[in-house]
């Protein structure tokens, strides 16, 4: 390079240089007035004039930190980091940003190395307990909030940190009054609230807990943390359409989480809607195919939708996951039950009560469900004997005793099954079918009157019921009471009238459903015509046929039926 070439390089250079002096210092009075979009320019042209100025990297990295834009922050101070490692401005900036993007090892290992005169704000104290919680060291963190507390003891922040760290740890004595303080000095602080909701979820205080987490999700309505909290809450409480409505909202603002996806199908499932539930957990376990507890769910929404064929190799999957829990033994059995396989389902009941420290509880429903299998294969005393194990296990349980008064009476153990019925009926009281069966056993034992009072309270309680009035109208007899015997006998010949012909309407209703299924419209008319005819109070047959003559084209007639179903439906109401 001749002299000439090197004169104007300098004079170049030195341009910059002065350049990027006015920049920098345009930038730091931008910042002072807190003009962000100001700063963030003029730093960036500094940087592009002086990319090896350590001091210009950092200033623009720290406005860009300032707006949240963390992802771009980072090569910033990374650059100004490497450029002078001293800078522990720098430094404790890069720290920050490396919590918020989740390196919580490199962000503890920055913190760590940073100048024992450099003081953290609250922001960075926040950000250092995050990173410490996250790498293990739940002391630490506590250390480090409640240190600078000192400095800050009324900001929310730190009070809400504080008392998140030591709920994680089960220090819910002394996180309750931290988080209280936290809502009470901020009370639109967000996470304050979700954290002591959580708390309170904890805690059993279900009401409490719902309150703060409404209060959360109402000052953050699409927080995904939240929406799952408050939904797994409402579910506890079996507010089921409370959360089904929040956990919808959580899947329509986070459609690619399979949290949201697999809260919602619990949800589904909850209330009794496991048809619904199926796809949502099918998509949950194609994203989470080893965690055991969805493809449980996943099986039992299967089961409860009377599809326990493909149940079954769900909850195999799962036992491969975790081989010594009872209660998946308990519901591949129950599966196998339903598909009336009861070798296996009892070889899946015996190998569950084999396991150790399954539980009274669960050891009382193996047990039922083991009686069930055996009764099922007509082995009615080895059935009795796991009912029995069963009762003893859990006395709570009431169907124990109820299984057991109905095989004492058909094995002619009259005292027995009345002692084991009355058992079941102190337990469920609104069972009408329990007091009928006991009326019974009471009439086999020679105690009319105790039959009578039996009876009539299961009439009562199932009135449709044609069984229990043909048996009270001989004890009225036997006792003299021809008018009311005869009634009772009237009402009884009546209702076996009405199951006579609900049964032969749900014949030919099945029939014609499933001919119109095959696209066979005429023959399907003609078997639901006959439902129809069978049980004209009966309300689904005429639904079904006014499908079959809309099919046919016959539009007013559909009408007509669809009306008659309406008006059916609504005497039921």
């Amino acid at each position: 390079m001749n002299f000439l070439a090197y004169c104007v390089l300098f004079l170049q250079t030195s341009q910059q240089v002065q350049s990027a002096d006015a920049a920098f210092h345009a930038g730091y009075a931008a910042m002072s007035k807190g003009d962000l979009a100001a700063a963030d320019a003029a730093f960036a042209q500094a940087v592009r004039l002086t990319p090896k100025v350590a001091a210009g990297h950092s200033a623009y990295g720290a406005v860009l930190l300032a707006e949240g834009r963390v992802a771009a922050a980072v090569p910033e101070l990374e650059t100004a980091h490497r450029l002078d490692p001293k800078d522990d401005t720098a430094a404790l900036n890069l720290a920050i940003a490396y919590s918020g993007q989740r390196r919580y090892a490199d962000s503890a290992g920055l913190f760590r190395g940073l100048s024992s005169k450099t003081s953290l704000t609250a922001e960075a104290s926040l950000a250092y307990a995050t990173a410490l919680v996250a790498t293990g060291d739940g002391a630490g963190a506590v250390e480090q909030v409640r240190r600078a507390l000192v400095e800050a003891p009324e900001n929310a922040g730190l009070h809400d940190a504080l008392g998140a760290v030591l709920a994680q740890q089960e220090h819910y004595v002394e996180a309750e009054p931290e988080l209280k303080r936290a809502v009470t000095l901020d009370g639109g602080l967000a996470a304050a609230h979700l954290h002591l909701g959580s708390l309170y979820l904890v805690q059993h205080k279900t009401e409490l807990a719902i309150a703060e987490l409404t209060k959360a999700a109402s000052l953050a309505p699409d927080d995904l943390a939240t929406l799952l909290q408050l939904g797994r809450a409402q579910m506890t409480t079996r507010q089921d359409g409370a959360a089904l409505t929040t956990l919808r909202h959580a899947v329509a603002v986070a459609p690619a989480s399979s949290d949201a996806t697999y809260a919602l199908a619990l949800a589904l499932q909850n209330a009794g809607q496991s048809k619904e539930a199926l796809p949502l957990f099918q998509r949950a376990a194609a994203a989470k195919p080893g965690v055991g507890a969805v493809l449980t769910n996943y099986a039992l929404a299967l089961v409860q939708t009377g599809n326990a064929k493909e149940a079954v190799p769900l909850y195999e999957r799962a036992l491969k996951l975790d081989a010594t829990s009872p209660v998946l033994r308990e519901d591949l059995g129950v599966a196998f039950l339903q598909q009336n396989d009861l070798d296996h389902a009892i070889e899946e009941f015996q190998d569950g009560l084999a396991l150790p420290n399954q539980g009274a509880p669960i050891t009382a429903e193996l047990h039922y469900d083991l009686g069930l299998a055996m009764k099922l294969k007509d082995k009615l005393p080895a059935a009795i004997a796991e009912f029995e194990l069963a009762e003893k296990f859990d006395p709570e349980l009431p169907d124990p005793p109820y299984t057991l008064g109905v095989l004492y009476m058909q094995t002619g153990k009259f005292a027995e099954a009345a002692a084991a019925m009355e058992r079941a009926a102190s337990m469920q009281p609104e069972n009408g079918e329990g007091w009928a069966i006991l009326g019974n056993i009471y009439k086999e034992l020679g105690q009319p009157d105790k039959a009578v009072v039996a009876l009539r309270r299961g009439i009562a309680l199932v009135p449709a019921q044609p069984s229990p009035h043909i048996t009270l109208a001989a004890i009225l007899a036997q006792q003299g009471d021809r008018e009311g015997a005869a009634a009772e006998r009237k009402k009884g010949a009546e209702l076996s009238r009405i199951a006579v012909s609900r049964q032969r309407a749900n014949f030919a209703l099945n029939s014609g459903t499933a001919l119109l299924k095959e696209g066979k419209v005429v023959e399907a008319i003609a078997q639901l015509q006959g439902a129809v005819e069978a049980d004209p109070g009966y309300a689904a047959p005429h639904r079904a046929l006014a499908e079959a003559l809309e099919r046919k084209g016959n539009v007013g007639d559909a009408a007509v039926e669809r009306q008659k179903a309406e008006s059916l439906e609504k005497r039921l109401e």
